[in-house]
């Protein structure tokens, strides 16, 4: 286990928030038990390494699997002001809290208000320093008096939330609602790795006008670009439909003929955009955290990126 003398993560400042965040938020689904089981006391043990090394942005959902309340443990022996916590309000679905189901959200401000109080309690603390709404299926309905974004502002103004986002992938979505000039950040996801960069004519450029921070989510496409084997993985059946397969696993193999690592290029080409603000990855155990952390922090050679360059483009 390394220590915080010999693990340093860089930081960027969330747009106009001011938060000064680490360019690898700790996604909390990573603890979750989406991608294995990690008990109550894993899990308090991994958010405390996290916050002594620096990764002391926690980014939380009700869809994490049971990370909320895993949060809301290792909150009662970490100090509030250590760290920085950014929520969702789902609206997947009719389901309770807007979770994965059928059925259209409920997008009333209500709804919102009712959400905010209930996930604050659950983690036991006073308030979110960013909260985002997360996915709508439509964005109108967030937009409307009363709706989803009238509830979040109503919130902040009661200082349960200090700053107001969204986090979904449609630019058209991020467009609109950074032009009402309440949003403060946003997540997009899957438009800015290796492989693919659409938000880089769309999203970021309107993000920064605005001075609203980003954070990037899928820059290693869930777990493609992380130097795992990926013939491997799908041998046993992983991935194996992923619209992105290809593409990585040419990536992968040039990674390995280079001796160049597949994660430290795969975060730290989204860090080249300073536009970007952070990547939000999940870990499930101490080992994944700092391997996040070196890949981040410890930069590649100008060789690697000319030979990947003249290989893939710019």
């Amino acid at each position: 286990m390394a220590t915080n003398e010999t693990l340093s993560i860089p930081r960027r400042r969330l747009g106009r928030t001011e938060l000064s965040i680490p360019v690898v938020p700790f996604g909390t689904q990573g603890f979750g038990n989406h991608f294995g089981f990690v008990s109550d006391e894993d899990a308090v043990v991994l958010m405390k390494h996290a916050v002594s090394i620096g990764v002391n942005h926690f980014d939380c959902a009700r869809c994490y699997g049971d990370s909320l309340r895993k949060l809301g443990l290792a909150l009662k022996e970490i100090p509030r002001e250590d760290v920085i916590i950014t929520g969702r309000l789902c609206c997947h679905s009719a389901a309770d809290w807007g979770g994965y189901g059928d059925g259209t959200p409920d997008y009333s401000a209500e709804r919102v208000i009712a959400d905010v109080e209930d996930q604050l309690q659950l983690l036991g603390t006073d308030y979110f320093d960013g909260m985002l709404i997360h996915d709508p299926s439509e964005i109108e309905p967030t937009l409307e008096k009363g709706g989803t974004l009238d509830g979040v502002l109503q919130c902040k103004a009661r200082g349960l939330v200090h700053f107001v986002g969204y986090g979904m992938r449609p630019h058209d979505f991020h467009l609109e609602t950074i032009a009402t000039g309440d949003v403060d950040l946003l997540l997009c996801f899957n438009d800015y790795n290796l492989v693919r960069q659409t938000a880089a004519d769309t999203v970021l450029p309107a993000a920064a006008e605005a001075d609203v921070g980003v954070m990037n989510g899928w820059s290693i496409l869930r777990g493609l670009l992380t130097g795992v084997d990926i013939d491997a993985e799908v041998a046993e059946g992983r991935w194996t439909n992923h619209p992105d397969l290809e593409d990585a696993r040419a990536r992968w193999q040039w990674c390995q003929e280079e001796g160049v690592d597949l994660l430290q290029l795969a975060l730290q080409y989204c860090l080249l955009d300073d536009r970007i603000h952070g990547n939000n990855i999940g870990s499930l155990n101490i080992e994944q955290l700092e391997a996040n952390v070196r890949a981040a922090s410890v930069p590649l050679s100008d060789e690697a990126w000319e030979k990947y360059e003249a290989r893939f483009g710019g």
